[in-house]
């Protein structure tokens, strides 16, 4: 009877034992209840929580969560009607706060969350929802962060997934977007064709400044040209002059000769002409000559020969020169 009562008693202890031992795994929290009463969070590992005194209250969870937010339609500033929908990430801090300050947290931030997304988006126009997403997170972020922290949670972020406007919309900004890109284009092309024209005008402007420089050197290497034949048309004159100013007569029938000469030469290569008559005798061409023969023969050191003063001249019939 005694070693029965003895194992009973052994068997009572052993099961009290089995059941007041609990083992909190990594990354939750156990908040332990004293008659209902909240006393304590147990923290991972082993805890020895007295059965029929104590109890497991709620465990909770302290992982960072993600709680999709469901689409749902928003009319927007310019009334638009969208289909939003979105995620938030949170992270319980407090377990105690979570576990007794609001009676089903996940519902409660999913419904916080979806009526300040409609209040956030609600409020602006559909081009501002399409093209702001980092603003209308921020905002999110901000409210539904302020709201759940006497919660004891922490809103570590909040995305909006996906935007859908209307059809109808989605075709007139794909036609806007063409129209827009088109116009890009134009204004490209135009601005290439602009840009052409002032480098090819800028072409001509320095080619004329080239040509107008070359005009220019070729003028003035002319007129240089020009002068120096005219300086030396001076100095022949000139010698020419002392030398008939020294008393010798060839030179200034070598002068004249030669200028003859030059003269007879111009009219026989006259493009105009086929036939050319001189009304010259050939004695006075005969004298010059002559007189070009005599002022080599002095240059020369040659003795002149006496003319012939009694000789008559005769005249000679007129050349015909045929070009």
């Amino acid at each position: 009877m005694l070693v029965t009562l003895m194992s009973a008693i052994a068997a009572l202890a052993l099961l009290f034992v089995i059941m007041s031992v609990k083992i909190v795994h990594q990354g939750y929290r156990f908040t332990i209840e004293h008659f209902g009463r909240f006393v304590r969070v147990a923290e991972p590992g082993f805890n020895f929580v007295p059965p029929f005194f104590y109890r497991v209250g709620r465990r909770i969870n302290m992982m960072e969560q993600v709680l999709d937010i469901p689409g749902q339609e928003i009319i927007t500033k310019d009334n638009a009607m969208i289909g939003v929908d979105g995620v938030v990430f949170f992270q319980v801090l407090d377990p105690a706060k979570a576990a007794y300050e609001v009676s089903d947290l996940y519902s409660a931030i999913m419904a916080l969350s979806t009526t300040n997304l409609r209040t956030v988006m609600g409020s602006m126009d559909l081009d501002e929802t399409l093209s702001k997403r980092d603003e209308i997170n921020a905002r999110l972020l901000a409210v539904v962060d302020e709201a759940t922290e006497a919660w004891g949670v922490k809103i570590t972020r909040v995305e909006v997934k996906d935007i859908r406007p209307p059809a109808d919309i989605v075709n007139a900004m794909t036609r806007q977007m063409k129209a827009e890109r088109e116009k890009r284009a134009q204004i490209l092309e135009a601005e290439g064709s602009r840009q052409s024209e002032i480098l090819r005008a800028e072409g001509q402007k320095q080619s004329q400044i080239l040509q107008a420089e070359g005009q220019r050197e070729r003028a003035f290497r002319e007129a240089e040209a020009r002068e120096r034949s005219a300086q030396a048309e001076a100095t022949a004159t000139k010698v020419v002059s002392d030398a008939i100013e020294a008393g010798s007569g060839q030179a200034i029938n070598y002068f004249v000769a030669q200028k003859y000469v030059e003269a007879l030469g111009k009219f026989a290569t006259s493009p105009n002409a086929k036939t050319i008559l001189f009304p010259v005798e050939a004695t006075q061409l005969m004298g010059t000559l002559g007189g070009i023969g005599e002022l080599a023969r002095d240059v020369f050191g040659e003795t002149k020969a006496p003319a012939d003063p009694a000789k008559p001249a005769t005249k000679a019939r007129i050349p015909r020169i045929e070009g």
